[in-house]
């Protein structure tokens, strides 16, 4: 029987010393005086939801992110190969004047 209230002493010991962890990780608004463990632990699965939603929210943003940047990328590369395309067409029209300027002289 001594065992078992010293467990029980143990046990709620324990169980303080989470709750006072808990109390520095949740924000507890205005009212920061003392709170039931009831309103605590309400207020932390409140607060993980709120969590939750935000990383929800930051990942589709990363999304939208990602599939933008590949869009820009695809745009680039086409930019790119126009400007080739357009450099190799005007090196021809050039070389063709060159031709065309050493049959003059």
């Amino acid at each position: 029987k001594a065992d078992a209230a010293v467990c029980s002493r143990s046990r709620r010991a324990q169980l303080r010393l989470c709750l006072e962890r808990l109390k520095g990780l949740v924000p507890l608004g205005a009212s920061a005086g003392r709170h039931t463990t009831l309103s605590l632990l309400t207020r932390a699965r409140l607060h993980i939801q709120k969590l939750e939603d935000q990383e929800r929210r930051a990942l589709h943003q990363i999304e939208q992110l990602q599939r933008e940047q590949r869009h820009l990328q695809r745009q680039l590369e086409k930019l790119g190969m126009e400007r080739v395309r357009i450099d190799s067409i005007g090196s021809s029209l050039s070389s063709e004047r060159s031709d065309s300027d050493q049959g003059e002289s």
